[in-house]
């Protein structure tokens, strides 16, 4: 390896783009803005061709002194040559985080069932009936999945920005618009959630796959996995903040319109106000997205798509200039002319349902699919249990013992507190050590220790129901959940994002997505019903008699058990360059 570290600083070249110097021989970094440091890579012979042509491009002098006087601080260029800038990477972030503040609605079904579907003389308070709570929840995870097989195409036939103001807008509307439902008798306001909350899962599920396909071809290969799961973590921040701000409203409601609790007053437990109590909390979900409209206009294309899709090298320059805040000239841009016009109509250009795609990736889409599936049925079945375990702990107390906003106030504070304690710690371990230990490691790991604790709660489930062992029932609970995001819930989100080919990439990404939400549908609702117990007398009002909870664990734990073993068909992206994982050089090096 040659080195350039002999000669003076001020003298040192520095490249938009490394191709133009040697050919992808050379790789630049820039680790503070004063200091540039040139290693050649494969030949020591190939410095004196940089050290002949540092000076052939008056840009890169322009660029040098930028840099130096630290007047271009969002650029940086990674050791696969490809630079990043923080700006397109703000957007996707904050609006990631509001998508889970208008979904994960539990705080507020609770409301709505005791708002429209109140008893008089009944001993409990109001729920919605099994068929309406379905509905509210299911039009949600139909949309989003809809939205992710949709969108995730659109964003490989159109380009990733067009689309991704689109699934934007769409959030922003439905969030306000569910929060809006009008109409005085149940059946009217539930019918027009609905409709909101169905195109509300819609835009989400778009954002699954532009979120992810745009964070990687951004990204240099050695922090892509870091950068694609910030943007999803994000979501924790959605879960935590929608927790907090329900609190707070909540509080507030409480202090100002007091009522005394169901079984004193069943009436007086719900005041008029608390009607817009749930409106308030929806509506909120909208908000984080329209802040983020300004970042989405100004991104540009990812240059990725619009030179190996769309074949505009001059426009993907152009894009390039806007983002880092540089001018290049697209007449020296010769060498990725060549590597992108090489392909022509190579076997390269294969489409989703062909041979050579099955040959080449279909053992990839299999895993992708089937591991964020099997996961999504053990993370949203987590359901099942956590009402007994809040109750166990007294973190919330019988629901005939508060009054409708105390409810409220009771399930956000012990939704947050699991948010803050497993949730988001989670989240963020994956993407600090993601570029570390790999994808493959995390993921094998998070489902062999989901597998684990789920053997572990189900077998010896009678021992965990006596009050003193409750504790520790709920500490395995939280290492289960803790090691779903450190784990899975993170990696399946990031690797179709990196494995397939640039005109399918967001289309897999997409199909990989909707297999999930498949599954967060058979966990959500499948197991609400499986979970039920055996003994007639006992079931919930509206379902019928399923296996128990002890049963149900023990099928999640086999569940879990399967993600382990399609794990080994997903392929290890860490430390490789999105053309070297979908193999897309292949026919231009044979060229």
């Amino acid at each position: 390896m040659g080195s350039l570290a002999y000669i003076p600083v001020g003298e040192r070249p520095i490249a938009f783009d490394v191709q133009v110097l040697v050919n992808r021989f050379v790789r630049l970094d820039i680790s503070e803005p004063s200091r540039v440091l040139a290693c050649v890579v494969s030949q020591s012979s190939l410095y004196d061709r940089i050290r002949e042509r540092q000076y052939d491009d008056p840009h890169l002098f322009v660029l040098k002194n930028r840099v130096q006087h630290d007047k271009v601080r969002d650029v940086a260029i990674g050791n696969d040559g490809i630079q990043q800038s923080w700006r397109p990477i703000r957007g996707a972030k904050a609006s990631r985080s509001s998508i889970f503040t208008g979904l994960r609605s539990s705080k507020c079904t609770k409301l709505l069932g005791r708002i429209y579907y109140h008893v008089d003389g009944s001993p409990k308070p109001g729920s919605l009936p099994p068929g309406v709570s379905a509905a509210v929840n299911g039009v949600a995870f139909f949309g989003t999945l809809t939205g992710q097989l949709f969108f995730g195409w659109l964003g490989d036939k159109l380009g990733r920005k067009k689309v991704y103001g689109i699934t934007l807008m769409l959030m922003s509307l439905c969030s306000i618009g569910s929060g809006l439902s009008f109409g005085r008798e149940p059946k009217t306001v539930l019918a027009t959630l609905c409709f909101f909350r169905f195109w509300l899962g819609f835009g989400i599920g778009g954002d699954y796959p532009l979120s992810a396909t745009i964070m990687s071809e951004y990204a240099n290969k050695k922090t892509r996995g870091a950068f694609i799961d910030a943007v999803f973590a994000m979501q924790g921040f959605g879960i935590l903040g929608g927790g907090i701000f329900a609190i707070l409203v909540s509080a507030i409601f409480e202090a100002r319109f007091k009522a005394p609790p169901y079984k004193v007053d069943s009436v007086g437990s719900i005041v008029p106000q608390a009607d817009y109590v749930w409106r308030i909390i929806l509506m909120v979900g909208a908000f984080p997205a329209i802040l983020t409209y300004y970042w989405r206009t100004k991104m540009p294309e990812t240059a990725r798509y619009t030179a190996l899709v769309a074949k505009n090298v001059k426009q993907a320059t152009a894009d390039m200039e806007k983002v880092m805040q540089v001018d290049i000239e697209t007449e020296q841009k010769e060498e990725p002319k060549i590597a992108v016009t090489t392909r022509g109509k190579s076997g390269n250009d294969f489409g989703l349902f062909s041979k050579e795609f099955l040959r080449r990736h279909g053992l990839h889409l299999l895993g992708t699919t089937s591991t964020w599936f099997l996961l999504d049925i053990a993370f949203y079945s987590q359901n099942l249990f956590q009402k007994d375990i809040f109750s166990a702990i007294g973190w919330i107390p019988p629901a005939n013992t508060m009054n409708a906003i105390q409810e409220v106030f009771k399930i956000a504070r012990a939704q947050t507190l699991i948010a803050l304690c497993s949730t988001v710690p989670g989240y963020w371990f994956t993407v600090f050590l993601i570029d570390r230990i790999g994808r493959f490691t995390i993921q094998l790991l998070g489902f062999s220790m989901m597998t684990a604790f789920m053997f572990a709660l189900a077998i010896p489930y009678n021992h965990w129901t006596q009050p003193n062992n409750r504790i520790g029932f709920v500490v395995l609970y939280s290492l289960t959940f803790f090691f779903a995001n450190f784990g899975p819930n993170s990696t399946t989100f990031v690797v179709p994002a990196e494995i397939f080919p640039a005109r399918l990439r967001s289309t897999c990404h997409g199909i990989s997505a909707a297999a999930g939400k498949l599954g967060a549908m058979v966990g959500a609702f499948g197991f609400l019903y499986l979970a039920q117990p055996q003994d007639k007398s006992k079931v919930d009002e509206g379902y019928t008699a399923g296996i128990g909870v002890k049963n149900s664990l023990i099928v999640l734990g086999f569940v879990n058990l399967l993600g382990t073993l399609f794990t080994f068909l997903v392929p290890e992206s860490n430390g490789k360059s999105l053309e070297e994982m979908s193999r897309e050089n292949d026919d231009a090096d044979e060229a």
